[in-house]
């Protein structure tokens, strides 16, 4: 069993930057890939980034440029800068490691305009 406990979420103007982080504990050597997903209000569940065990690393269209995904092995943690942010941006984010699917429970993200 995995857990991954999100933060770093919060309210910010348009133009503004936050950094979420996601911790993971637990059955730790199962994780590989892992990921941020978002979702907006009304919208389905959507990709944001991924990043391997090895650093690479894929973006959606819509956050590439803005958005960067980032791991750090030793602290089993992974991090999403988010700079230049949109109100279209809000969404609660999670994150979620691929093979043994594991979610987080979520950090909101609101952007005003």
């Amino acid at each position: 069993q995995v857990r991954l406990v999100e933060s770093g979420g919060g309210l910010v103007q348009a133009g503004g930057s936050l950094r979420l982080s996601c911790a993971a504990s637990g059955s730790i050597f199962s994780i590989n890939t892992m990921a941020w997903y978002r979702q907006a209000p009304g919208k389905q569940r959507e990709l944001v980034a991924t990043i391997t065990t090895g650093g690479s690393t894929y973006y959606v269209d819509s956050v590439k440029g803005r958005f960067t995904i980032s791991r750090d092995n030793a602290k089993n943690t992974i991090y999403l800068q988010m700079n230049s942010l949109k109100p279209e941006d809000t969404a609660v984010y999670y994150c979620r490691t691929y093979g043994d699917v594991y979610w987080g429970q979520g950090t909101q993200v609101t952007v005003s305009s």
